[in-house]
């Protein structure tokens, strides 16, 4: 196992075997406002909805999580197989370690297997830079064939970096990259924040780039600084693992990421709110707030490394929730969600 490859593992690990969420998560400082006559059938509920061009059974995006080192195929097997059963996105890891590695092709490629109607590729934003306009387009298609993606994600995690001891913390023209490629590919690009969120002016600047939607990957759920942190601690980096700590509850909150996003491109391009969500009533929540979809990284992790059917029950679970809230909100359409009232205490 090489260095990348252990550093995904080492990832997974983490996540699974300790406390890595932010300290709070603000979507329990949302509030959905009870109807208690809601005047509809819950058998009528339809959750179904429309994102890029594609049908999905619920507003749900099961998030990047990974790929690239040998576990990571089974993780994604079972994950594309709960994404094709209840016709939801999904998303893989970073697809850098393919590009180094052909042999990794298959950790990400397993979950063409399925039938999943919206499949996200993934690469970190200062690969671009790194690689350059000619060799980005070129190593962009090559992730897009690898998993028959629809949309291709730019991934903003540079707190990640800047903590990591082998970061490459040089965001220096990631947005003209960024600008560049959304001009030149012919997939929709989305841009993607990894747990720090995305501010009102940040969204301001990427509207008026040829992107098709944002994931504000917002502060409240997995904190990629605390994975850090416990990573420097393997290695009694003390340095590191202070500095992971230092920067454990950094960024913007999701509710609020997702209204100053909406706010900067005045609601016209697709929001996808990652980051905490932990059930379909949180799910429920950032739809009322604007967002498009939810996106569902650490709830899924475990039930993944387990077995399909440990996935397919938290998927269900999670649309029986986000079900259960539409009827207590009384609406009986996902596209009038954003027509109910909502309590914000941030």
């Amino acid at each position: 196992m090489n260095i990348t490859e252990s550093r995904k593992d080492e990832h997974v690990k983490i996540s699974i075997e300790k406390n890595v969420a932010a300290h709070h998560n603000y979507w329990d400082d949302v509030k959905l406002t009870h109807n208690a006559l809601p005047e509809i059938n819950k058998d009528e509920v339809d959750h179904s909805t429309e994102l890029f061009g594609k049908k999905l059974g619920a507003p749900l995006i099961i998030s990047a999580m990974t790929g690239g080192y040998s576990k990571g195929k089974k993780i994604n097997e079972n994950l594309g197989a709960a994404a094709e059963k209840y016709q939801i996105g999904m998303g893989v890891g970073s697809q850098r370690a393919a590009l180094e590695n052909e042999k990794l092709r298959g950790t990400y490629g397993i979950i063409k297997d399925y039938d999943i109607p919206l499949r996200f590729a993934n690469i970190g934003a200062s690969q671009l830079v790194i690689w350059g306009h000619k060799k980005t387009l070129e190593n962009a298609k090559k992730m897009i064939d690898m998993i028959d993606a629809h949309v291709f994600i730019v991934c903003l995690n540079f707190l990640q970096e800047v903590i990591q001891a082998e970061g490459e913390a040089n965001a220096k023209g990631s947005f003209e990259a960024i600008r560049k490629l959304a001009e030149d590919l012919d997939t929709p690009v989305v841009v993607k924040e990894s747990g720090a969120g995305i501010s009102y002016s940040v969204a301001e600047r990427l509207s008026k780039t040829e992107i098709s939607g944002i994931d504000v990957g917002g502060l409240g759920g997995t904190s990629f600084s605390a994975i850090e942190h416990y990573r420097a601690k393997l290695i009694d980096d003390e340095l590191h693992a202070r500095g992971g700590n230092t920067f454990w509850d950094w960024g913007i909150p999701t509710p609020t990421s997702i209204i100053e996003v909406g706010d900067a491109t005045d609601w016209e391009l697709p929001i996808i709110a990652t980051g905490g969500i932990r059930n379909g009533l949180d799910a429920a929540k950032a739809i009322c707030l604007g967002a498009s979809c939810a996106g569902i990284a650490r709830a899924l992790l475990e039930p993944s490394i387990k077995s399909k059917e440990s996935v397919f029950f938290e998927v269900d679970a999670i649309i029986k929730e986000l079900r259960a809230a539409m009827f207590l909100v009384g609406v009986d359409n996902i596209a009038n969600m954003t027509d109910i009232g909502v309590d914000l205490w941030i």
